[in-house]
């Protein structure tokens, strides 16, 4: 872009080009953030996940989630303890009558699941909005050029090189900027889907560890099938029945 073209944009040019601007600024500085933000994490989702199994007490495993305060994972067990304790707390009253541990731990998951996947889609409307809109933005500049150059042809009555070339190259620019400020925001908007439906995956294995852990005693864990088989063959051997 060079200062002639710049030179010969008028206003309506200039502000298209000052959106597409604000646009592309916001998507990257968005777009980085939440990737920094999602990297973060994915790194430390283990070891708050095993800082809090691998806690003695329920006591130590709060004061080690509290060293993450803006993990996910995290909330979601401080608030997992918190109503725990609120329904032991409240157990002999009416409201503890009424409704049984695993129902309203369910509940208190299901809420802050909800909240968590709120947080990691806040923002996502906008580089959607810039995927879908910034082309169009762009082809609206592209047909203002294209105006010009048809309205300086039909000033001066001839389709010369220096008559069309500033109007033809606004359109041109235009055409370039709207799609380098759509594609970086489509892509950028389906790869922080794709982290926070995995990342959400993970937030709803460890809600049900949670719910099991505190309506049972004991988190699920997996067993393989010589794991099973070593308990049938032990069991087999004290004369207990399957």
């Amino acid at each position: 872009m060079n200062e002639s073209i710049l030179g010969q944009m008028d206003a309506v040019i200039f502000g298209t080009l000052l959106i597409l601007v604000v646009m592309s600024a916001a998507s990257w500085y968005y777009g980085l953030t939440k990737a920094w933000r999602l990297w973060q994490v994915r790194t430390q989702k283990d070891a708050v996940i095993e800082g809090f199994w691998s806690a003695g007490s329920l006591s130590q495993a709060v004061s080690r989630l509290e060293e993450y305060p803006e993990d996910p994972f995290a909330r979601m067990a401080r608030q997992c303890v918190k109503s725990a304790e609120h329904y032991q707390r409240q157990a002999p009253s009416r409201l503890g009558e009424a409704t049984s541990l695993s129902d309203f731990l369910t509940r208190t998951l299901r809420q802050a699941i909800g909240h968590e996947t709120l947080r990691m889609e806040s923002g996502l409307t906008l580089l959607a909005t810039v995927g879908s809109t910034a082309p169009f933005i762009g082809l609206f500049g592209t047909v203002w050029g294209i105006y010009h150059a048809l309205s300086a042809i039909g000033t001066t009555g001839e389709a010369s090189l220096e008559t069309v070339a500033g109007p033809v190259g606004e359109a041109l620019i235009m055409t370039a900027l709207g799609l380098a400020v759509a594609i970086p925001a489509v892509l950028a908007y389906n790869a922080i889907v794709r982290s926070n439906r995995l990342l959400q995956t993970d937030l709803d294995a460890f809600a049900h560890d949670l719910h099991a852990h505190f309506t049972t005693g004991a988190r699920v864990v997996e067993s393989t099938a010589r794991d099973a088989l070593q308990v049938a063959t032990s069991r087999a051997a004290m004369g207990v029945k399957p």
